[in-house]
């Protein structure tokens, strides 16, 4: 689509919309960016722009007269797309785009995209380094924190693009074509947002739907969405599996990641030879094997790029020992499944954070997975009172409630003991006590790295 001169607008002024509207702006375009809310101060969002960049800036609601000169709707993920607000732009036959249709579609060379519950920013950010390890034009984007759209006009025909998508970015693809995607695993998550788990699970299988022949889809042979999602593919499909040997693909058998290809089995990494722990780091870990060998990447590239990779930020991240107790962070937990990976990779008796935003999940899993590690329970935010009726249901009576997040630090501190690990792990999002999960995480830090040694 020729943007040049057209109107177009962008809906959210956070981050993804300050990117598109970059992007807009360079492209020729004649950007407007909007917010519903009306108490926004114009002038703090014009300085988000990159210097140089012009945008309208609209609040409140969009007018009629606006309406019909627009050309196209560009929507930040946040925004969901099946309220009477953007119905009006799909009835109008708008096109209606997200930032990943966007930057793709001004964007060049090949493209990795890599979805899932859970794993997503471990994954994207160890094929981004594997890819930095044997490409020279690489670009990590996406929902990692790094919007697509500030780079893709920096891309070239031989670049690399590793890309994080959530759901709610998938909803607004159209032609976003990856040579290779990945689906890590799709358990229940977002539901406020997709209603049921077959809306859920549709919208992460669309990271392939405009996969052809020649492309590759690596799928998690665990999951029970896999076969009908290999089903639909067109592209050529790879699993892996944590669980069994597999007669084509990767697999786990005790301490070593192979692989089995033309009936051939091959050892390829003991998992003690890494930094990253946990039975669901080792699936993150054959993901990424599994996307860059597809890619093109020489397996001694793939494999010494592993050995000294590191846990992402906020993700089951060591912290600190204090006085014989260890803290992990892992605020990036946002759900129960991730959190039940985190719970599962504690080998100490285990103070554990919980609680948060409500997002109509159930936490039954969770409570079980404790197995007998959690000798605290102290509970935040929004679901703690939830959390608590479910836990009590399960036997667990050891529960704190706190009505601050420091409050709840104070907690674990007086009541841990030498060789005791203290685990944020809420398995709710963050939102209503804080921004995102990263400050959360940071606040977890900052407090921990304070305490006296």
């Amino acid at each position: 689509m020729n943007l040049k001169d057209k109107k177009v607008l962008i809906i959210g002024c956070g981050k993804s919309g300050i990117g598109a509207a970059g992007l807009l702006h360079q492209a020729g375009a004649c950007p407007v960016l909007f917010d519903a809310k009306t108490d926004l101060d114009v002038q703090k969002i014009k300085e988000k722009l990159a210097p140089g960049v012009c945008a309208e800036i609209v609040l409140g609601e969009v007018g009629e007269e606006l309406k019909k000169q627009l050309s196209l709707v560009v929507v930040s993920p946040g925004v969901q797309t099946d309220t009477p607000f953007m119905k009006q732009f799909f009835d109008a036959g708008l096109p209606v785009w997200g930032e990943i249709e966007l930057a793709y579609q001004f964007g060049s060379g090949r493209v990795i995209a890599i979805t899932g519950t859970n794993g997503k920013t471990t994954t994207t950010t160890l094929v981004g380094e594997i890819m930095k390890n044997y490409f020279g034009s690489v670009f990590v984007v996406g929902n990692i924190g790094n919007p697509y759209t500030d780079a893709a006009l920096s891309m070239k025909s031989d670049s690399v693009t590793v890309a994080e998508i959530s759901s709610f970015q998938l909803e607004t693809v159209r032609e976003f074509h990856p040579a290779v995607s990945a689906v890590l695993n799709i358990t229940p998550d977002h539901l406020d947002r997709h209603h049921t788990m077959e809306n859920y699970a549709a919208v992460k299988a669309s990271v392939s739907k405009n996969q052809t022949a020649e492309d590759f889809c690596i799928l998690n042979a665990e999951d029970p969405y896999t076969e009908e999602i290999a089903a639909k593919c067109k592209a050529s499909v790879i699993l892996f599996s944590s669980r069994k040997k597999l007669e084509t693909g990767y697999y786990l058998d005790g301490d070593m990641i192979c692989s089995r290809f033309d009936k051939k089995e091959t050892a390829l990494l003991n998992v003690h030879h890494m930094h990253l722990i946990g039975v669901h780091n080792y699936e993150n870990v054959m993901a990424a094997i599994a996307v860059s060998a597809a890619f093109g990447v020489p397996m001694d590239v793939i494999l010494e790029t592993v050995k000294h990779f590191r846990a992402v930020e906020h993700r089951i991240e060591y912290v600190a020992e204090k006085k014989g107790v260890i803290y992990y962070n892992d605020s990036k937990g946002t759900n129960p499944d991730a959190a039940i990976k985190a719970i599962r990779a504690m080998s100490r008796p285990t103070i554990l954070i919980g609680g948060g935003y409500d997002k109509q999940n159930t936490y039954d899993e969770w409570i079980e997975s404790f197995d007998g590690k959690v000798k605290l329970f102290v509970l935040i935010g929004q679901t703690r009172e939830a959390i608590a009726a479910c836990a009590r249901a399960h036997g667990l009576e050891n529960i704190v409630m706190a009505d601050t997040f420091e409050e709840a630090l104070d907690i674990c501190v007086t009541n841990a003991v030498p060789g005791d690990a203290v685990l944020l792990s809420p398995a709710c999002a963050s939102w209503g006590m804080f921004p995102n999960y990263e400050v959360r995480g940071q606040m977890f830090k900052e407090y921990v790295n304070g305490l006296e040694e």
